[in-house]
């Protein structure tokens, strides 16, 4: 049997990183498999549904380049599939219409509670044959087992049962006649083909009910992997502030896709002491049954180490493209592959990236004040001075950073003064800050007459 997986959001909020871990794992096991993968939006809810959230999912998965077989599944557009299987159990006796009220059960679960009893239905219309009460609207519910134990084997954790009195005759269907949650996810996993369910072990407590729904309809349930959730570093569970967020803001912070999966496959997985996965890498070696049983712990310097490594390993034709959406253009720039590989060895997302060029290109309009106090002291002024002297008689061509690197060594051995004499206020005056990539690799992006303008510009600040 071909392997099918699915990942089932609603529409009612951003994908956010736990998300995308589960449809990752998913993505991953029907891929090893030579299998399908299905993108199935869970919409039911239609007061609570968003077309901007529904937009944002399926831009995440275009942007990681998660790819689903078939077409998109809604759920609002199956309503008439739902409504045919609720028939059906009512036909068959093993769903029924419960006219209980709000208020009657409201005042039923006070009651169990005063009596130290865990609150639940009490399954007094599971065989009522008398006249309906007036004006009640009923709902269905589903004839639960009332002895016996709910068994499945989930994949991660093992072997679990549920005493059949934990799960009682829950709703199938509202009152208005729209299906419920686990009613219409179990069918729609049974008429796909699903034969791996993976999701966080937050759906544990849905799987009995979706057996009992299996069960009653007489389908084959798909084998369960329920994964732990991701914790901050505390071991708290993860929040916005953590890195809980539209999976799209970490584009936005500048962190490629490929740097945000590999991250994310290693939270609850792993394949020995190997960090770095290609995502063949990943396909090949990923099982579910190897993800861990416990939490895993979010932690937002490695994520920042593996964006910064695959920065470095990304062809400055890419890396030229992917800067454009932080308003940096240097498609055209004659410096291109100098400045691309100056600050690709420092940046850890490609907005420090973008940042650090225009740091380089654009020339200072002010120094800070604690590295003109560090660099622009003793004799910085007249060294400034010497070193434009230089750079304008000099006589081979400057063009590359080992030409600049060649001056800087000249003057060096010539004033016979440490590196540090020139590097410090060089530097401040080339970009107003002791940062950026070294002095000869910036001097050569932005050539010898720039370069002179700007120590020129700086000198003059220079209170001897």
């Amino acid at each position: 049997m071909a392997t099918v997986t699915r990942f089932a959001p609603s529409p009612t909020g951003y994908l956010h990183i736990g998300g995308l871990r589960t449809a990752l794992f998913s993505w991953l096991w029907a891929r090893h498999n030579d299998g399908k993968f299905l993108l199935r939006i869970e919409d039911t809810d239609l007061s609570r549904n968003s077309q901007e959230a529904l937009e944002a999912i399926l831009e995440a998965f275009e942007w990681v380049g998660l790819d689903y077989d078939d077409e998109v599944f809604y759920q609002s557009r199956r309503f008439d599939i739902y409504k045919k299987y609720i028939e059906q159990l009512l036909e068959e006796g093993k769903a029924y219409r419960c006219y209980m009220t709000k208020e009657e059960l409201d005042a039923l679960r006070e009651e169990q509670m005063a009596h130290g009893e865990r609150p639940r239905y009490d399954g007094r219309y599971r065989d009522f044959t008398g006249t309906p009460p007036a004006g009640v609207d009923p709902v269905i519910r589903i004839k639960a087992p009332r002895e016996g134990t709910i068994v499945f084997e989930d994949g991660i954790k093992g072997r679990i049962e549920i005493d059949a009195s934990e799960v009682d005759d829950f709703i199938i269907a509202r009152s208005d006649g729209t299906p419920t949650y686990n009613f219409v996810v179990a069918i729609d996993d049974a008429l796909m083909g699903l034969t791996d369910v993976i999701r966080g072990d937050d759906h544990l407590s849905n799987t009995p009910k979706q057996l009992v729904v299996y069960e009653a309809l007489g389908f084959a349930p798909p084998k369960f992997y329920h994964v732990a959730m991701i914790h901050n570093e505390r071991g708290k569970k993860l929040s916005k502030r953590d890195g809980a967020t539209d999976v799209m803001e970490y584009k936005r912070q500048g962190f490629l896709p490929e740097a945000l999966l590999n991250f994310l496959v290693r939270l609850g997985w792993s394949h020995g002491d190997q960090e770095i996965f290609s995502l063949e890498e990943m396909i090949a070696l990923f099982n579910p049954k190897d993800i861990n049983k416990s939490a895993s712990s979010y932690n937002l310097d490695k994520l920042l180490w593996l964006n910064a490594h695959y920065i470095k390993n990304t062809p400055n034709e890419k890396l030229t493209m992917l800067l454009k959406e932080f308003d940096v253009d240097i498609a055209d720039h004659d410096k291109r592959e100098i400045l691309l590989d100056a600050v690709k060895e420092r940046g850890k997302t490609l907005r420090e990236i973008a940042d650090q060029i225009m740091l380089i290109l654009e020339a200072p309009q002010s120094y800070d004040a604690k590295a003109v106090k560090k660099a622009f002291k003793g004799d910085a002024k007249a060294i400034l001075t010497d070193f434009i002297a230089m750079l304008q008689t000099w006589e081979k061509p400057l063009h590359l950073p080992s030409d600049y690197h060649a001056v800087l060594e000249a003057f060096v051995a010539e004033k016979e003064i440490g590196f540090g004499k020139i590097g410090m206020p060089l530097r401040v005056a080339l970009v107003g800050a002791l940062t950026g990539p070294g002095v000869d690799e910036m001097m050569a992006i932005i050539g010898a007459d720039e370069t002179i303008v700007r120590i020129e510009k700086a000198v003059a600040t220079i209170e001897v």
